[in-house]
């Protein structure tokens, strides 16, 4: 499985988005299924605008499959929330946090984001090692 952020589901559903043809590249080679998390898909809804018709084919996307959802429990958000506060000179939000402990609870180190700054700087905690995120972008 494959992370999934913000920026490539935007981009993705966005015809006029600067990265809309190498998102969509990288959509058509990529083998493994996508998957993100509720506050991510907040976040691209949001951008998108709830009545475009990005946000219509997003959704209709998602209801095709072509996106799984995971979602957050209290555990997990409280593991989010502390996340937040440990990279706080980043900052990072919600959505990163919500892919941080995604990837930790199922063990994935692959992410496609147009943010590689970012998950350049995160970590994954996989029992007492920390990893660094395999980032997937259109550079």
């Amino acid at each position: 499985m494959i992370l999934t952020d913000t920026g490539p589901l935007v981009a993705l559903f966005d015809p006029k988005d600067p990265q809309h043809q190498c998102c969509q590249v990288v959509l058509r080679t990529v083998k493994e299924p996508l998957i993100s998390t509720v506050p991510v898909l907040t976040e691209a809804f949001h951008i998108l605008s709830p009545a475009s018709k990005g946000s219509q084919n997003l959704r209709e996307f998602i209801r095709r499959g072509g996106l799984t959802i995971w979602f957050l429990n209290e555990e997990t958000l409280q593991l989010a929330l502390e996340l937040m506060e440990t990279y706080h000179d980043c900052p990072m939000d919600l959505a990163d946090a919500s892919l941080v402990v995604a990837a930790q609870s199922l063990k994935i180190q692959r992410i496609f984001t147009i943010d590689r700054k970012d998950f350049a700087v995160y970590r994954i905690r996989m029992g007492y090692h920390y990893k660094s995120f395999e980032v997937i972008n259109c550079g």
